[in-house]
C-alpha cells in the first residue's frame, strides 16, 4: 500500500524540501500523512479546475509544482482550489523551488528537452548550462525552442553571434541574467522584464523568454515516468490543462 507519506518521501529524497527558497512554500500542504494513495493527479498548478478535476477522477492526492498556498491565507472560500481539495479529502504536495535545483529537476529537464549536451549546474546553483550539437543563429535557435516548448509567441534578443552554448532557468530567472552571460552563448528563461532585455541587446547578447509555462510545464510534467516506476500501485494522472494566458 501506497500512502501520502511514501511519496513525500520520494520527493524529498530527489528534490530536498529544505533546498527550497525561504520564500517559498514547498512540501505536504494539504491532508493526511496515513492517507492510502491509489490515484494522483499532476499538474503545473493547482487551480479551481485541476481541484474540480481531481475530484472528478476520485484522486487521493494532487502533486504540483506551484505550491495551492503560497501565502498566508486569511480566509478559505467555497470557490476556492483549497476548500474543494480539503472538501474532497486531497492530499496536496508541491514541489516548486525545491525540484527546480533537483538532479533530474525542472532545469536538467528543460536542458534535456532542448538537447543540450555536456550539461553542468552552474555556480549560481539555480541554472543549467550545456552545448548545442550544433551551432545555431538566434534566429533559428529561438524557432527551435519555439517548437519544443509549444511555444504559440516568444521574445528574443538578436545577435549576430552563432549559438553554442545555452544556460537555461525555467519560471522566472531574470536575476540569474549575469550568471548566464559568464558561462553561455545564450540564455533561455520564461520571464524577462523589458529592461533586463534592453540590457541584454546592449551588449549583444542573446536572450530567449520562452514563457513561464512553457518553461516548466513539460518539465515539471516528466516526473510522472520516474513516479509510475516506483509506485506500481499507483496510478498518475496528467490534468488536462493548456496555458491559461492566450497570445495571437
Amino acid at each position: 500500500m501506497t500512502t501520502v507519506k511514501n511519496i513525500y518521501d520520494y520527493i524529498n529524497s530527489v528534490a530536498p524540501f529544505d533546498k527550497q527558497e525561504e520564500w517559498d512554500n514547498s512540501g505536504f500542504l494539504i491532508g493526511e500523512f496515513r492517507k492510502e494513495v491509489k490515484t494522483v493527479v499532476i499538474s503545473l498548478d493547482a487551480t479551481k479546475n485541476v481541484a474540480r478535476f481531481a475530484e472528478s477522477v476520485s484522486a487521493d492526492l494532487l502533486l504540483t509544482h506551484h505550491p495551492v498556498i503560497f501565502n498566508p491565507i486569511n480566509k478559505i472560500k467555497s470557490d476556492s482550489a483549497v476548500y474543494s481539495l480539503v472538501k474532497s479529502d486531497i492530499a496536496v504536495i508541491s514541489a516548486h523551488t525545491s525540484f527546480d535545483v533537483a538532479k533530474d529537476g525542472i532545469n536538467d529537464n528543460l536542458a534535456a528537452l532542448l538537447q543540450l549536451e555536456n550539461t553542468r549546474h552552474l555556480p549560481d546553483g539555480i541554472l543549467v548550462a550545456g552545448d548545442l550539437r550544433q551551432g545555431m543563429s538566434i534566429d533559428d535557435f529561438a524557432l527551435f525552442v519555439a517548437e519544443v516548448l509549444d511555444c504559440h509567441g516568444l521574445r528574443y534578443t538578436d545577435s549576430d553571434k552563432i549559438i553554442k552554448s545555452v544556460a537555461v532557468g525555467g519560471g522566472a530567472c531574470e536575476d540569474y541574467m549575469q550568471s548566464a552571460m559568464e558561462n553561455a552563448d545564450c540564455f533561455v528563461t520564461g520571464e524577462l522584464k523589458y529592461h533586463h532585455m534592453l540590457e541584454a541587446d546592449e551588449v549583444g547578447y542573446p536572450v530567449i523568454a520562452a514563457g513561464h509555462y512553457e518553461t516548466e510545464n513539460i518539465p515539471f510534467l516528466m516526473l510522472k515516468n520516474k513516479l509510475e516506476k516506483i509506485f506500481t500501485d499507483v496510478e498518475f494522472i496528467i490534468a488536462p490543462r493548456e496555458n491559461p494566458v492566450l497570445e495571437i
